[in-house]
């Protein structure tokens, strides 16, 4: 505890708390992130309903407008949906199905990114040459395109009947094994300056091994700018997640996303039930936007040139 104390007020002290403190985009982003994240990780506590139990639903509420509307119920703060599903809590519920997909494919992203970028800088020759290429291959494709290859390709793998429980392992991959390509020509950059350091030329002559050169003396050095792509990419991921969902091959009606409640919503849009997408549409925007304002944000504050 004596030694916690000094080091809080120094991080409190520090060039990047007090970029923090000082901007009102980075600060409102974080506040809006932490109210969603909360919202998202206490949803069964939070939500007046649990839409997966059919128990509380009852046909007779289905279709009600916001509470405000004319017809609306105080109970349903949001509205219902054509299953008398509150939407708040549809959003609630969906939104942690995003940010676990979105999360856990950013780790898969930045773990695969960050080992082949560490390998391909220092080893160089045709490891360095063969993984550049296949990230050129990559990139010269959309991502949601290559994402929609590995969905299908995961997929057809699987039987019919063990598809809808995988649903959720199977969007972390597609999206996880299309974004480590950024994390990969970034570290791999870094770390081909960083080899021809003095610190390294010591480290060799010491005798340590390459394996552990790259992990105690590189890797540190190149965490800023992959803690910068993970921050970014986490609202690519969520956005991409939702496209994925949005297009019927994401996550199921039984097991909601952001993405699939727009796309149930949208059959509804035109016949007046307009709330049932247009609130998980903005649910989902003000997500990515405030991600992306804090990621922009640290890319600036971790630039010293920007200091």
């Amino acid at each position: 505890m004596s030694t916690f104390m000094p080091m809080l007020y120094s991080a409190w002290d520090s060039d990047i708390a007090y970029s923090f403190r000082k901007s009102r985009v980075a600060v409102i982003s974080t506040l809006l992130l932490l109210a969603m994240f909360l919202a998202a990780i206490f949803a069964p506590h939070l939500a007046p309903q649990n839409p997966f139990d059919i128990a509380e639903l009852s046909l007779f509420d289905s279709e009600l407008p916001p509470a405000w509307a004319e017809g609306g119920n105080p109970a349903y703060l949001l509205g219902t949906d054509t299953q008398a599903r509150d939407v708040l809590s549809s959003i609630m519920y969906g939104m942690r199905i995003s940010l676990v997909v979105g999360f856990a494919s950013v780790i898969l992203a930045a773990v695969l990114g960050v080992t082949l970028g560490l390998l391909g800088g220092f080893l160089g020759g045709i490891v360095d040459a063969v993984l550049m290429r296949i990230a050129d291959v990559l990139l010269s494709f959309p991502p949601i395109l290559v994402a929609l290859l590995i969905n299908g390709v995961l997929r057809g793998a699987l039987p019919q009947s063990a598809q809808a429980d995988s649903a959720l392992i199977v969007l972390i991959l597609s999206i996880g094994l299309t974004n480590w390509v950024q994390y990969a020509r970034t570290v791999r950059g870094s770390t081909m300056v960083e080899r021809r350091k003095e610190y390294i030329e010591a480290a060799r002559t010491l005798g340590t091994g390459s394996v552990a050169i790259m992990v105690r003396h590189i890797l540190p050095n190149v965490l800023g700018p992959v803690l910068v792509i993970a921050t970014i990419n986490l609202g690519m991921a969520v956005l991409t997640e939702a496209t994925l969902s949005f297009l019927g091959v994401g996550m199921p009606p039984t097991q909601p996303s952001l993405g699939t409640l727009i796309q149930i919503g949208n059959e509804f849009l035109f016949s007046g039930i307009w709330w049932v997408v247009v609130f998980p549409a903005v649910a989902l925007a003000v997500l990515v936007l405030a991600v992306n304002l804090l990621g922009d944000w640290l890319r600036d504050a971790l630039n010293p040139k920007l200091r």
